[in-house]
């Protein structure tokens, strides 16, 4: 399992995108892959890495049909190879769950 952090917003359209934002977590959601969002980023599960980049090139796809004109993107990714990992397994490895 891959587990990656992406924070995805355009940088071109002013100080409030949240309606770019709303619309890239649309996209992950209708993935159908397991994400969680906080306040900065949206932690996300893949099963590998080409299903993780297809759906964040769907979100900057988006972004880019919405008008933005520069999109910033970061992103983080966990590819245990020894070992099964979740958010959830990570999450209770430091004692939040």
């Amino acid at each position: 399992m891959i587990i990656a952090e992406l924070s995805i917003f355009p940088t071109s359209e002013g100080v409030s995108v949240s309606r770019f934002v709303k619309e890239a977590i649309r996209v992950i959601e209708d993935s159908g892959l397991y994400h969680e969002t906080g306040g900065m980023s949206t932690t996300i599960e893949a099963p590998d890495m080409e299903t993780l980049l297809e759906v964040i090139e769907k979100c900057h796809e988006t972004m880019a049909r919405m008008g933005a004109k520069r999109i910033h993107i970061d992103l983080k990714i966990d590819h245990r190879l020894d070992k099964e990992a979740t958010i959830d397994s990570k999450v209770k490895a430091v004692g939040k769950r």
